[in-house]
């Protein structure tokens, strides 16, 4: 850090992305991008609005908000775009999360919700998810805090239920409680029927996953009109232009092609299927997942050292070094192809070292 740098961030420890090299082509299975294009509507809507980018794009994303809402059955008061998911959590956390309302999440979950307190100077609480990794809902009844749950999960990819989110919403009626749904269109259950139920809901979700626009930088909120006003409140107090001209056309053009994105998700999760059940055939032990990644670790292997060997070989995969997951490893669901190469790879590897502990065996021996 430079000695100019503000006191008040010189504690603060940045997330970090999934890596991203340049030394070789690789197989990326490690930040859990779409393996397949956006919809061809989304990319030509992209190319026609770069021929204006001289001027200032739509502050209101008048047609992506009118896109969004028709597709969702909201009013358009119900819902805000922000430059990817995290931008609204962030507001989440600046909104809501203050010296007397803390902000609660899990241990093991997104690893920016902690960054997003340090740097808005939140006081935060982790609960601890259960040995399974699964969430015990009772532990979030009555917490007197802004309760942030990424649901599915990241990196375990499980999934609570709209009934045990709907639990957890009545047991704390006077606090916000954040639904970060990234993964929500891999096999999970939107909260997005419930914000007119409840006005201490808002859900998140993006469209880098399942509508393949990671690099377009684009997600939202949807909540009650209230919530919503908070947070543009925030908007066009930081950053009114947030979403640029090309996004904001791909993104309509996306919507306009909904039956892509249920037909990708199909895919993936029919390769996450048969992913899951070729690694289990290996002696995998994984948890259930309903995103576009498995979180897996083999008895035998320590998954540092997985994930080492398989990088070798040009195969990316997501490893932390959090203790409780140490063991364990991410892998972003890719084509057919990727995933017949990655568990090709998978299984030489463990056959050599079966070779070389036989070998160890036998020379003590």
């Amino acid at each position: 850090m430079s000695r100019f740098f503000s006191e008040k961030h010189s504690a603060l420890v940045p997330y970090v992305p999934g890596e991203q090299p340049k030394d070789m082509k690789y197989i990326k299975l490690n930040t859990n991008e779409a393996p397949y294009p956006p919809s061809e509507k989304a990319i030509a809507a992209s190319a026609e609005a770069a021929k204006n980018l001289q001027l200032y794009s739509d502050p209101e994303c008048s047609g992506l908000v009118s896109a969004i809402a028709d597709l969702y059955g909201i009013d358009k008061e119900e819902v805000l775009f922000t430059n990817g998911s995290d931008e609204i959590l962030n507001f989440a956390f600046m909104a809501y999360c203050d010296d007397n309302t803390p902000a609660l999440f899990a241990d093991i979950t997104y690893g920016f919700y902690p960054v997003f307190a340090e740097i808005n100077h939140v006081p935060y609480r982790e609960i601890p998810l259960k040995d399974d990794f699964t969430i015990d809902i009772t532990e979030y009844f009555g917490q007197k805090s802004t309760i942030f749950i990424a649901n599915p999960n990241a990196p375990t990819g499980i999934m609570l239920t709209r009934a045990e989110i709907e639990e957890i919403l009545k047991n704390n009626p006077d606090n916000i409680v954040v639904i970060d749904e990234a993964y929500v269109d891999f096999g999970g259950e939107s909260c997005v029927p419930l914000i007119n139920k409840y006005d201490n809901l808002l859900v998140t979700q993006t469209f880098s996953k399942s509508r393949s626009m990671a690099g377009a930088r684009l997600g939202f909120g949807i909540a009650c009109r209230e919530l919503i006003r908070d947070l543009n409140t925030i908007k066009y107090s930081t950053n009114p232009y947030n979403i640029n001209s090309m996004t904001m056309a791909a993104g309509i053009g996306c919507l306009a092609d909904d039956e892509y994105r249920k037909r990708v998700c199909g895919i993936v999760r029919e390769n996450r299927a048969w992913t899951e059940d070729a690694l289990k055939k290996l002696g995998f032990e994984m948890t259930e997942s309903r995103t576009n990644f498995l979180f897996a670790k083999h008895p035998d292997m320590d998954g540092g050292e997985l994930y080492r060997k398989l990088k070798e070989r040009g195969i990316l995969i997501r490893h932390f070094t959090k203790e409780r997951i140490r063991d364990y490893n991410r892998i972003t669901i890719g084509t057919m192809e990727q995933m017949e190469a990655f568990v090709s790879a998978v299984k030489t590897i463990l056959e050599e070292a079966a070779a070389e502990r036989t070998d160890a065996a036998t020379e003590v021996k």
